[in-house]
């Protein structure tokens, strides 16, 4: 390329990296949980319980507001993603995609929190993404061992969000509504960052405080679906209904990748681009994304449609990987790499994508970001790009030409956002 269109392909790379991280500071919770405690009241007790990559951020804007009204609390966060301690509330750590044994203990020690509340009291919870790996209790005679098989396996196969949690629900003594049913006759009201399509409050978390729309013979239609091998125990625990009635529960969602999407949008307007969101619901195989994305792109680069350049066609949603390989990565640095090859031979294009929590997957990555270069810069390291992809290997082949994106906690967690911007 020429000295000229290597600087615009920097500044552009520069933009989208930009806009996506105002995009994902737009969204942190503080305000938003500010605004929704601002008239809150209880006749009795609060007590907080915040869980998910976000609550420990959630529940910093709770204490603002609430002061000394919060008796007692608990935050339930994963793993590094906790900033500090705060008087009057508990701060645990757990695993995250998959529980482990802080995450019972964690959840254990909520439960004696909220014993033998009285109808006068409330608990407040806070919910983000990572909710249903953090907040956890089997039912009896589930372990915890059992649990890990089974989500791993699903998360291997591919399994959307809505079919892990509905899994999920129905071998936890804590979900699908559980825990509101476990502390009646006090009321629960939720405050609720959505990383879920469709933003459905049964299914954030795994809706631990709501009424739950999926039925058992779901749960097993899923397992058949990807012909996992569960044992008799499991199977009759899959068979036991969540509460689809609760007469103590009050939610309300306060952030969205909708919400994100808007915003990413506005932003690239004010530095010049045109702006399109294309859909807030991406919900498909990586790597089928990122083709598509390319395919646009090209449409864009030869006919100008459906927009002019410099445009910005930006997307929310999340995909998922069907593992076959033993490599290291994550659905959005799949589906920049997928995306790359398709945009080999145009120029000034950028390709970004990143889980607004700041992790795509078990790794230290957010996401990754590739250009008309990528492709050449991987081919010069000698990498097979293709056997590379085939053994889900992304992180390797990024963090080589330097495409990996790594933000670290972010504090809040929508879904994905994912942007295609062309000058």
């Amino acid at each position: 390329m020429l000295r000229n269109d290597l600087n615009k392909l920097k500044l552009l790379r520069s933009d989208a990296l930009f806009i996506v991280q105002k995009a994902i500071e737009s969204t942190l919770p503080d305000e938003a949980v500010e605004a929704a405690l601002k008239d809150f009241h209880a006749e009795g007790k609060i007590v907080l319980v915040a869980i998910g990559k976000a609550a420990w951020r959630m529940a910093l804007a709770a204490k603002k507001v609430l002061g000394s009204r919060m008796e007692d609390g608990i935050v339930i966060t994963k793993y590094d993603h906790s900033q500090g301690d705060f008087e009057g509330l508990e701060i645990w750590e757990a695993g995250h995609p998959v529980p482990d044994e802080n995450s019972i203990k964690s959840t254990t020690r909520t439960l004696e929190k909220v014993k033998g509340l009285s109808q006068k009291d409330v608990v407040l919870l806070l919910v983000s993404g990572g909710g249903s790996a953090l907040f956890e209790k089997p039912l009896p005679g589930v372990s915890l061992k059992d649990l890990t098989t089974i989500y791993d396996r699903l998360l291997k196969s591919g399994a959307d969000i809505v079919e892990m949690n509905t899994i999920r629900k129905h071998l936890s003594s804590v979900k699908g509504g559980r825990f509101a049913q476990l502390i009646h006759p006090a009321k629960v009201y939720t405050l609720a960052l959505s990383d879920v399509l469709g933003d459905h409050l049964d299914t954030i978390a795994s809706g631990p405080a709501y009424p739950d729309s999926s039925t058992s013979e779901q749960a097993l239609e899923i397992i058949r679906k990807y012909d996992l091998s569960i044992n008799d125990n499991i199977k009759e625990m899959l068979k036991i209904e969540t509460p689809k009635n609760l007469d103590n529960v009050e939610a309300k969602i306060i952030g969205s990748v909708k919400q994100v999407c808007n915003n990413a949008a506005l932003i690239a307007r004010e530095k010049g681009y045109t702006p399109l969101i294309l859909t807030t619901t991406l919900d498909c195989e990586a790597k089928h994304a990122g083709k598509f994305i390319a395919s646009i792109a090209r449409e864009i680069k030869s006919f100008k449609s459906p927009m002019n350049p410099p445009c910005a066609i930006i997307i929310g949603g999340e995909t998922v990987v069907n593992v076959q390989g033993d490599g290291t990565g994550g659905r959005n640095q799949e589906l920049v790499l997928s995306a790359a090859s398709g945009i080999s031979d145009l120029e000034n294009i950028v390709v970004i994508s990143v889980g607004t929590d700041g992790t795509d997957g078990p790794i230290d990555a957010a996401g990754g970001m590739v250009d008309c270069t990528t492709c050449k810069r991987i081919q010069e390291e000698g990498i097979d790009i293709y056997k590379e992809l085939k053994n889900n290997n992304s992180y390797y082949i990024l963090d080589k030409v330097g495409d990996l994106i790594k933000t670290g906690p972010t504090g809040t967690n929508v879904n994905d956002l994912t942007i295609l911007l062309i000058n």
